[in-house]
């Protein structure tokens, strides 16, 4: 249950669970699991013997299908993105999904670090960026990684998928700009020195007319008195 924080393990091991998580990202995405939870807290209203503890793309739809029914008729708001990633095993999905399950069944606030935030795109971005550059992966392997077969399979709109596949090399594209800012001599590139604008030179360059431009300049400069006439 790594990633997890320890007052919602705690948490989970105090439901006596049929099924012990060893990998949370595997064992959730099929929501079985999630459903025993949920009949902790709603033993009548949620039998547990429509649910099949199956690892096929149908089981695991069919039984997502029940929980967001479920969820919606006990109004606990757990948001569909977190409920797809985890279906698809989506980086960090699962976690934010039993996090949220955790809030809503007990009222209890997380408090979290900076760093164990997830980003709701559920994507390996925040990971790439710990990398060193040679370790980090190529547009074609963030596709691979980002966007699982399970989501081309189960979604008949090529052109959603089609989006999903370009924002994730837009992710890609963003952070090897950043790379070459930060490492130029990688890529055989120098790096530019930025000129430092003063006061003068914006106004000088925002002035076209040259005579103008000679008198704002003057009136920069500290009068002198004039010596008067003798």
């Amino acid at each position: 249950m790594t990633g997890l924080p320890r007052e919602v393990i705690k948490w989970l091991q105090s439901l006596d669970l049929s099924l012990s998580i060893r990998n949370v990202r595997r064992d959730f995405s099929n929501g079985y699991l999630l459903a025993e939870i949920l009949r902790c807290y709603y033993p009548q209203e949620l039998p547990t013997h429509s649910f099949s503890n199956g690892t096929s793309i149908q089981t695991r739809l069919g039984n997502w299908q029940q929980i967001e029914r479920f969820t919606a008729k006990q109004k606990l708001n757990v948001p569909k993105e977190y409920m797809d990633g985890t279906i698809h095993c989506k980086p960090g999905a699962a976690h934010a999904l039993i996090e949220r399950v955790y809030m809503l069944l007990t009222n209890r606030e997380l408090h979290y670090l900076p760093a164990k935030t997830h980003p709701h795109d559920f994507t390996d971005a925040t990971y790439q960026t710990q990398l060193p550059p040679y370790a980090r992966s190529t547009a074609a392997q963030s596709i691979k990684t980002n966007l699982a077969a399970t989501e081309l399979t189960t979604e008949p709109d090529r052109i959603l998928c089609k989006m999903k596949a370009e924002a994730i090399i837009d992710v890609h594209a963003d952070l090897r700009r950043h790379e070459k800012e930060e490492f130029p001599g990688r890529f055989g590139l120098k790096k530019s020195k930025k000129k430092v604008t003063t006061a003068e030179d914006t106004t000088a360059n925002t002035i076209t007319d040259p005579v103008i431009r000679e008198i704002k300049v003057d009136q920069r400069q500290p009068l002198q008195a004039k010596e008067p006439n003798t």
